[in-house]
């Protein structure tokens, strides 16, 4: 058996025949930052491990604990591409029991039906369609660009550029913005698994800076808002931006946000700021800018929230590194959820002031996913 990474193309096994030997894996919702993410996290390594779980006090530290829209239909999603079995999976349920089938590549929709962030449906179908055998084809609608989500440009310009480092293609297109509490945004993703598996990266050196790029964006309010907050980010920043444009984009309700993505030699980030209701546009450019300025000066490879979305891909892969800024709740919470479904060892060391380094390390897989 490959011990290099747990997904080989010689090695992939149907595993209806096996589902019912494992055990099913018990999950707390509470622990760490107690959010949707550790649900999204144990759905998709779950249809790659063909692990059952059930999990309780579902988002237990949220004002509104349970399953909101955006979750459920994450849960959906992740019953449809698997033809899983699921128990619990309703609106505000805080039980959840899923028991997965092996991974259907396809084309497929998913409407959130809200301004629910589609990006982490997405986030949730990705891992396990990376790892089927064949492409696949998600067109996803709800909210694209909301305050508590990663924006559609950050999966498109940040996530998935670097994906491709671990030997996976994926290309997002958005139709249409969907802002919140609006919502109503629609994007296609295509995605194109690795013809053997996932393959393992380090990150730890980002190199020079080769490329900045502001862009702020704004729906049916005054386009002069976007102009004058993406002027004010480029007058902060403390490293040139090759190209800074204003947009009126189509949304189906009122909006503002401004994004700065930056692209280094090994690496890329992303920064975010949203405007609204008795936040001034001064504020929104300053909250990009400073976030911007601190990464720069840190020199890290990967900043904190695609250091969230890399845990699980990274870990599927059997192994790698990144440097990253301090670890965030989000991070250190889906380390201990990657640690109950997959034979890796992760550990997080300070490197220098601010400085982390992540490393992920493969141990002899127990069998083979589909």
């Amino acid at each position: 058996m490959d011990s290099s990474g747990l997904f080989s193309a010689g090695n992939r096994i149907n595993l209806d025949v096996n589902i019912r030997r494992k055990k099913m894996i018990q999950i707390d919702g509470s622990i760490g930052e107690g959010g949707g993410q550790i649900l999204r996290t144990a759905l998709a390594l779950s249809m790659c491990t063909g692990k059952p779980f059930q999990i309780s006090e579902i988002r237990a530290k949220r004002r509104k604990p349970g399953l909101l829209r955006q979750h459920l239909t994450a849960v959906k999603a992740a019953q449809t591409i698997c033809q899983a079995e699921v128990e619990g999976a309703e609106i505000a349920s805080q039980n959840l029991k899923f028991v997965p089938g092996p991974v259907l590549p396809g084309a497929y929709h998913f409407s959130v039906g809200t301004a629910g962030s589609a990006t982490l449906v997405l986030q949730t179908v990705l891992p396990p369609l990376l790892c089927a055998r064949e492409p696949s084809v998600i067109q996803l609608e709800g909210g694209t660009h909301n305050p508590w989500s990663p924006p559609f440009h950050f999966i498109a310009e940040a996530f998935l550029p670097t994906l491709a480092r671990l030997g996976a293609t994926c290309e997002a297109e958005i139709t249409r913005w969907g802002f919140y509490p609006a919502g109503g945004g629609k994007f296609v993703v295509h995605i194109t698994p690795p013809a053997e598996r996932l393959g393992q990266m380090v990150l730890t050196h980002r190199g020079n800076l080769v490329r900045a790029e502001v862009l702020t964006a704004v729906s049916q309010i005054p386009w002069v808002v976007a102009d004058d907050e993406a002027k004010l980010i480029v007058k902060a920043l403390r490293f040139p931006v090759e190209l800074c444009r204003a947009e009126n984009v189509p949304s189906p309700g009122p909006g503002n946000v401004a994004m700065l993505s930056v692209q280094f030699e090994n690496s890329r980030a992303f920064f975010t700021g949203f405007g609204e209701l008795g936040v001034s546009r001064k504020r929104v450019a300053q909250l990009v800018s400073t976030t911007a300025n601190q990464f720069f000066k840190s020199g890290a490879a990967v900043d904190c929230h695609l250091a969230d979305q890399l845990l699980v891909p990274m870990a599927l892969a059997g192994g790698g590194s990144f440097s990253t800024t301090g670890p965030t709740a989000h991070t250190t919470t889906n380390i201990e959820i990657i640690r109950m479904f997959l034979p890796v060892h992760i550990a997080c060391e300070e490197t220098s002031s601010g400085v982390w380094k992540i490393r992920i390390s493969n141990r002899i897989p127990e069998y083979s996913p589909n």
